[in-house]
C-alpha cells in the first residue's frame, strides 16, 4: 500500500471502496489491525485521538476536533495505516464521545419529542454503537478500549455480554457474507481472523498524582517498589479479570469468548495525569518550542514533523529527569512500548494463546494482506451497516436480517426499559380494576370518560419509566373494547333531555320488526319516561311515550287520538310540504337569504308580469298565487285604505321571491321557526287549529267539560271587545249625481230630522260583544289548569266562572313552561307546560286573528310559529289551537328547562289575539 495515500486518518468506508494499490515488494505482507474505542470528556484534546497521534508519530488529529460520526452503523469508523510498522489503526467515534453525545443531544432537543421519544433516539444510537464494535470484534487483531479516568466501568461488561450474545446471533449471517472471501476456512466460520485480545487504558485523575521522589526522600532506607501508577495497573488488571471471569465473558476456552486477555502480560496500561493548569502547560510548551528553535541551529520545520520533533524533545527530557532522580523506582514502559508487545506477536504470526485451564484448546490465528483483508471487512461492512444500491439486493437483505437481530440487545442494555415495562405491566389490571369499580352494566359516554380519568390518575400513581405512554395507550383501548363489547348505552336523547335505557343498537327500518338477538339489536328508542297528554281538542286523555323524535311528539300521538275522539271535528289546516316526486329530499341547512338583486331587478323589467314565454316560471306562479288570494286579505285593505277601484277592479301587488309558492320537491326537515329558509314546508304539521263547536257550546257558569283540570281551574278569561256600527238611519248615500240623490217631497233625508243642529245629527251607538281566553297548562301527569297570568292561576269559586279579565294574559308574555301546583314527594321539581289556546268568538261582527309566536329557550333559541301566520277565527266558534309538545331545530331539539334555568326565557309572545270589527262575519273554513 502506498504511504502516501494513508498520510491522515480517512473514513473506512471510502478506504475499502477506494481500492488503494499496494506496493510489489510488500503486497504480501501481513498487516496488524488494531481497533480503538471507548469513552472520551469534553476536556480539550480528546483521549482516543491523542493515542492515535502518540501510537503514529503523527499530527493526525487536531486538538480542536476529532473524527466526526460518518453515520449510522459503522460508519463511524476512522482509519489510519502506517506503512513503516505495518499496523492499521481503526478508530471508532459514537455517542460515548463527549463532542459527539453533545451534537446528538443539541439535534434532540430542537427535534422535541417527549420522554419516551428521547428515549428512543437514544437507545438507537447506542444500537448503531454495538454494531461498530461487532465489526471492530469482527476485524481486529488487538483492540484498546480507552476511558478518561482510572476507575472501570463496569457497563462494560453487560456491554460485553449483550455483544456475545448478538454475535452468535448473526454469526449465520456473517458467514453467509463472508463465505466466497480468499481466507482459510477457520476465518470463514468464526468470522474473525483470531479472537481479538482486548487491551485497556486509562487516564490517572489528579487525586492520585504523586510527587516525583517523594516517597524517596521520606523513607530512604525502604527497598524500592513499583510505581504507584504500576500497583494501579496491577490492581485494575485483578479487578478486570475476577469481575469478567464471573459474569462468565471470560472462560477457559479463548476460543470461545468474544475476546481475550493475556494471562502472563500487562493488559493494562494507566496514562500519567495531565497538569491541572491548561494554561501554564500550553505555556510551558510555548516556553519549550522556543528554547527548541533557538538551540536548532538547521532550518525550521512546521506541521507533523514539528510535531515529532516536540515529541522526541519531550521524552528526551523525560528521561534525563528519570535517570537524574536517584534511588527511585524503575522507569515505567510507554504506551507504544505496552502495545507493541502485543503487536509483535501478530507480525510474527505467533498468535495469542490466552486459553487457560487444564486442557487448553488452540484457537486460529491468520495474518492477512491488506487485500485479503479488505475484502473481508467490505464484506462485513455491507452486512452490518447496510451497502449502497450497487451493492445489490442480497446485501440489503443481509444488513436487514442483522438489523432484526439487534433485540436480543435490549434485555441487555436498556435496563430502564424493562424495569419500567414490568413496573407499568404490574400497574395495568389495578388500572382496569379502578375502571370497573361501580360499574352499571351499560353506561354513557360521559361515565365511561369519567371512569376512564380515573383509572388514568390510579395508573399515573404506579407506573414510571418510558413505558407510561405506551401502556397509558394500551389501558385506553382496554377500556373502551370493555365499553363497546356489550357495555355501551344507547347515547340517544329523548325530546325531554332523558338517555335511552337500552344498550348500542340499531333503529328498525319501516316495516322491520324489531329483534333483540340481533348484534346489535334492533330496536326503538326507550326512555321508560311514561307521561299523560291530552289530545288536539282536550276532550280524551291516553297514556304517552317519551318521544325521541318530533314526529312522534307532535303528529303521530295525536294523530292515533283522533281516530277516538276529534277526527270529525272542524279544523282549519295549516300548510305541509307536497310533494311532487316520488322520492324528495330534506333542505340542506342554510341560512335564510333576501331575494336576489337580479331577481328583484327582474320583476322591474316592463313586461314581466305579462310574459307567456314557456320557460319563465314566474307566469304560474303569479297566477297562483292570484288565484289564492281572498279580497278580505291583506292586499284587500291596503287597496281599500288608499281608495282602490271597487271590487273586480282591483289590482293586486306582484309578491316579492320569497312569498312564492312553497318547494315541492324539497322538504323542511325540522320545524318552522324565524330561522328557517323562505319557501320550504315540512311533512307534517306540528300545530293543530279545532273547532269544538259554536260558541254558546260555552258555558262560562261551568267552564270546560273536559277531563284532568283541576278544581275551579277549568274557566276562560272574559275578553270584552266594543263593536262600532253606523246608526240605522244613515244610509250610504250614492256619490254619482243622479235622481236618487234627491229626497222625494215631503220627506226629509235620513239623518237630519230635528234640524240642522238636533239631538240625532251625527249620532252613532257603541255594541259590546264578549269573548273568551284561555292558556290551558297541563304537566306529566295530565293535570291542567288555566292561567290568568304569568304566574297565576284561574280559581273560579262559584258559579260565576272567572272574573279576571283577558287583557292581562293578551298583553303580555305568557310563560311556556310554569311550575306545576302539586309537586311530588322528589326533589326534582315539576313543570307544566302550554299547550293550548282556547277562544271563544262570539257570533258578532268581528275579525279575531291568531299568529302564536313561541320562544322555547334564551337566545339565540329561534321563535317557532305555525307553517300559516295570522289566522282569522271564524266568528261563533269554540276553537282549541294545540302547541306542540316539542320543539326542534334542524340543529336539535330545544329541551325543557332544568331546576337551575329560569323560565323567563321560555315563553309565548304577546300579540297572540288580534280583534277588530267587520260588517260581514266570515264563515268557519273547513
Amino acid at each position: 500500500m502506498k504511504a502516501g495515500n494513508t498520510a491522515a486518518a480517512v473514513s473506512l468506508e471510502a478506504l475499502l471502496r477506494a481500492g488503494v494499490s499496494e506496493d510489489a515488494d510488500h503486497r504480501d505482507d501481513g498487516v496488524c489491525v488494531v481497533g480503538i474505542f471507548g469513552k472520551s470528556n469534553m476536556q480539550l484534546g480528546a483521549l482516543k485521538e491523542s493515542l492515535v497521534n502518540i501510537l503514529a508519530d503523527k499530527h493526525v488529529f487536531s486538538a480542536f476536533g476529532g473524527a466526526d460520526d460518518g453515520g449510522s452503523g459503522c460508519g463511524g469508523i476512522q482509519a489510519l495505516y502506517n506503512p513503516d510498522n505495518r499496523v492499521l489503526y481503526l478508530l471508532l467515534t459514537s455517542v460515548c464521545d463527549g463532542r459527539q453525545l453533545l451534537l446528538r443531544a443539541c439535534r434532540s432537543a430542537s427535534a422535541g419529542g417527549g420522554h419516551a421519544e428521547a428515549h428512543d433516539f437514544w437507545k438507537g444510537l447506542e444500537r448503531q454503537h454495538c454494531l461498530g464494535l461487532l465489526y471492530l470484534f469482527s476485524v481486529c487483531h488487538v483492540l484498546l478500549l480507552v476511558h478518561p479516568n482510572h476507575t472501570f466501568d463496569v457497563t462494560y461488561d453487560r456491554l460485553f455480554r449483550a455483544l456475545d450474545a448478538l454475535r452468535q446471533k448473526a454469526l449465520p449471517l456473517l458467514r453467509a457474507a463472508v463465505k466466497d472471501c480468499p481466507v482459510s476456512k477457520e476465518w470463514k466460520v468464526n468470522c474473525r481472523p483470531c479472537p481479538p485480545r482486548l487491551l485497556f487504558v486509562f487516564q490517572m485523575s489528579g487525586t492520585l498524582k504523586v510527587p516525583n521522589g517523594s516517597e524517596a526522600s521520606i523513607h530512604p532506607d525502604k527497598p524500592k517498589k513499583h510505581s504507584p501508577r504500576r500497583r494501579l495497573q496491577h490492581a485494575l488488571e485483578d479487578q478486570i479479570y475476577r469481575i469478567f471471569r464471573k459474569s462468565r465473558v471470560l472462560t477457559n476456552q479463548s476460543g470461545n469468548c468474544l475476546f481475550t486477555v493475556p494471562a502472563n502480560q500487562a493488559f493494562v496500561y494507566v496514562l500519567p495525569a495531565s497538569d491541572e493548569d491548561p494554561a501554564g502547560a500550553l505555556l510551558s510548551q510555548l516556553r519549550s518550542n522556543c528554547i527548541l528553535c533557538e538551540q536548532d541551529s538547521g532550518a525550521l520545520v512546521s506541521g507533523p514533523r514539528r510535531y515529532q520533533q516536540t515529541r522526541r524533545s519531550a521524552r528526551q527530557g523525560a528521561a534525563e529527569q528519570s535517570g537524574a532522580a536517584g534511588g527511585a523506582a524503575p522507569a515505567d514502559c510507554s504506551l507504544k512500548e505496552f502495545l507493541w508487545q502485543h503487536v509483535e506477536l501478530v507480525l510474527t504470526k505467533k498468535g495469542f494463546d490466552d486459553s487457560v485451564g487444564r486442557n487448553p484448546q488452540p484457537c486460529h490465528f491468520e495474518l492477512p494482506s491488506y487485500s485479503k483483508w479488505a475484502q473481508v471487512a467490505l464484506k462485513l461492512h455491507r452486512a452490518l451497516a447496510g451497502g449502497d444500491d450497487d451493492d445489490g439486493d442480497d446485501a440489503a437483505e443481509l444488513a436487514a436480517k442483522v438489523q432484526v437481530q439487534l433485540k436480543v440487545l435490549d434485555g441487555f442494555l436498556d435496563a430502564d426499559a424493562k424495569f419500567s415495562e414490568n413496573r407499568c405491566q404490574k400497574a395495568l389490571p389495578v388500572a382496569h380494576s379502578a375502571y370497573q369499580a361501580n360499574l352499571p352494566h351499560n353506561y354513557t359516554t360521559a361515565v365511561h370518560k369519567n371512569q376512564l380519568a380515573q383509572a388514568l390518575r390510579v395508573y399515573s400513581q404506579h407506573a414510571r419509566g418510558v413505558a407510561f405512554q405506551r401502556y397509558a395507550l394500551q389501558l385506553h383501548e382496554d377500556c373502551y373494547k370493555f365499553w363497546s363489547n356489550g357495555h355501551q348505552l344507547c347515547e340517544e336523547r329523548s325530546l325531554s333531555d332523558q338517555h335511552c335505557v337500552h344498550k348500542f343498537h340499531l333503529l328498525p327500518q319501516p316495516g322491520e320488526p324489531t329483534d333483540m338477538d340481533h348484534n346489535p339489536p334492533i330496536l326503538n328508542h326507550n326512555s321508560r319516561g311514561r307521561s299523560t297528554g291530552s289530545c288536539n281538542c282536550g276532550r280524551k286523555q291516553a297514556p304517552r311515550e317519551d318521544p325521541f323524535d318530533v314526529q312522534a311528539a307532535n303528529f303521530e300521538f295525536y294523530q292515533a287520538l283522533e281516530e277516538k275522539c276529534c277526527g270529525k271535528l272542524e279544523r282549519i289546516d295549516f300548510p305541509i310540504f307536497q310533494p311532487s316526486t316520488p322520492d324528495p329530499a330534506p333542505a340542506s341547512n342554510r341560512a335564510q337569504r333576501p331575494p336576489c338583486e337580479a331577481d328583484a331587478d327582474r320583476l322591474k323589467e316592463p313586461g314581466a308580469a305579462h310574459s307567456h314565454t314557456p320557460g319563465d316560471t314566474s307566469l304560474s306562479l303569479a297566477l297562483s298565487l292570484g288565484q289564492s288570494t281572498d279580497s278580505s286579505g291583506p292586499y284587500a285593505d291596503s287597496a281599500s285604505a288608499a281608495g282602490a277601484p271597487p271590487d273586480g277592479q282591483v289590482q293586486q301587488k306582484r309578491p316579492s321571491l320569497a312569498d312564492r309558492q312553497p318547494s315541492t320537491v324539497e322538504y323542511l326537515p325540522g320545524m318552522m321557526h324565524s330561522g328557517c329558509p323562505k319557501g320550504l314546508l315540512p311533512k307534517f304539521s306540528s300545530w293543530s287549529l279545532v273547532k269544538l263547536g259554536p260558541a254558546k257550546s260555552y258555558n262560562c257558569h261551568k267552564g270546560l267539560e273536559q277531563p284532568g283540570f283541576l278544581p275551579g281551574a277549568s274557566f276562560l278569561l272574559p275578553w270584552d271587545l266594543v263593536i262600532r256600527s253606523r246608526c240605522e238611519d244613515d244610509p250610504a248615500e250614492p256619490l254619482d249625481g243622479g235622481a236618487s240623490s234627491w229626497p222625494a217631497p215631503n220627506k226629509m233625508p235620513a239623518g237630519k230630522r230635528g234640524g240642522a243642529g238636533g239631538p240625532g245629527r251625527g249620532r252613532r251607538r257603541d255594541d259590546t260583544a264578549r269573548a273568551y281566553v284561555g292558556f290551558e297548562y297541563e304537566d306529566g301527569r295530565g293535570r291542567r289548569f288555566i292561567g290568568s297570568g304569568p304566574d297565576k292561576i284561574v280559581k273560579a269559586l262559584g258559579p260565576a266562572g272567572a272574573k279576571e279579565p283577558a287583557g292581562r294574559v293578551l298583553n303580555g308574555d305568557m310563560p311556556l313552561y310554569v311550575p306545576s301546583p302539586s309537586q311530588g314527594r322528589g326533589v326534582k321539581p315539576h313543570f307544566a307546560q302550554l299547550m293550548r289556546l282556547f277562544v271563544v268568538v262570539p257570533d258578532a261582527p268581528l275579525e279575531v286573528t291568531l299568529n302564536p309566536q313561541v320562544q322555547p329557550g334564551p337566545p339565540p333559541c329561534p321563535v317557532f310559529h305555525p307553517e300559516q301566520t295570522d289566522v282569522v277565527l271564524p266568528a261563533d266558534g269554540l276553537w282549541v289551537l294545540r302547541f306542540p309538545y316539542a320543539y326542534a331545530t334542524e340543529m336539535g331539539p330545544c329541551y325543557p328547562p332544568k331546576e337551575n334555568q329560569p323560565l323567563a326565557h321560555y315563553k309565548v309572545l304577546r300579540g297572540i289575539l288580534r280583534a277588530a270589527a267587520n260588517a260581514q262575519p266570515q264563515e268557519a273554513l273547513r
